[in-house]
């Protein structure tokens, strides 16, 4: 647990004293992943579209991946962005879909294409060397080579992934079941544990859930800030380096 004790130190990392445990999600937060997928996707979507209506076919865009997209299990995220284009696809074409951006994805991992935001990282070492716990908590069925991948394996005592979330049937964000997945596999209440989300699925799924503080990571700019403030972010950052003492 960490020290409550002289020196305030939990105040000092940016969380309430009822705080013990940290739940990160991993692209885009911790990770350039989230830049990594969105081109994958762009990929997949684009090519698809183009074959589907041809040169009248208009383009996936960054915001239909903030949308739709990020934070969600690949399925759900397939399927709510083709609703949202009015397109009705088959179970074989939304699961190619899929396959198609995983693959892209991975191609860019091996090619090195994907850090560990180096404020982040600074973060995550503060929590350890006061006491805290960090949990992972994404949707992704890479979070294993992206932590190795990143230097991140380390820091992570829980994880609860896409492929535990297929495994146990868990609904995938915007539903909290992630989420509180992980916070009872630290054997904490949700009230005990922080979030940190730069997804607005995931931002919706803290909050359902109950937990103790969400924090959400806007990198991108724009609207995404108030998005995420509206979805029931307590705060807004760039950055988990932000709640660092200057």
């Amino acid at each position: 647990m960490p020290d409550r004790g002289a020196g305030n130190v939990v105040r000092v990392l940016g969380l309430p004293d009822s705080i013990a445990v940290a739940l990160f999600d991993l692209d885009g937060v911790l990770t350039s992943t989230a830049v990594l997928h969105c081109s994958a996707w762009k990929h997949a979507f684009d090519a698809f579209l183009a074959e589907r209506d041809g040169d009248a076919y208009v383009p996936f865009t960054v915001q239909d991946y903030l949308t739709h997209v990020d934070g969600r299990p690949a399925v759900d995220g397939v399927r709510a962005f083709l609703a949202a284009r009015g397109i009705d696809a088959s179970s074989a074409v939304i699961d190619n879909l899929g396959s198609e951006e995983n693959a892209v994805f991975l191609d860019g991992l091996r090619r090195g294409e994907a850090a560990a935001y180096p404020g982040s990282v600074r973060y995550l070492e503060a929590l350890r060397q006061n006491g805290f716990r960090i949990g992972i908590v994404t949707s992704s069925k890479n979070a294993r080579a992206v932590l190795d991948a990143t230097g991140l394996t380390g820091f992570v005592e829980q994880r609860i992934d896409g492929v535990e979330i297929d495994r146990v049937g868990l609904r995938g964000k915007p539903a909290p079941d992630s989420f509180l997945a992980c916070a009872a596999a630290f054997g904490v209440t949700p009230a005990e544990a922080a979030v940190f989300e730069d997804a607005l699925s995931g931002v919706q799924a803290a909050r359902a859930g109950g937990f103790g503080f969400v924090i959400g990571i806007d990198r991108v700019g724009a609207d995404h800030a108030a998005a995420m403030r509206d979805a029931g972010a307590d705060i807004v950052l760039g950055d988990p380096a932000e709640l660092l003492p200057a």
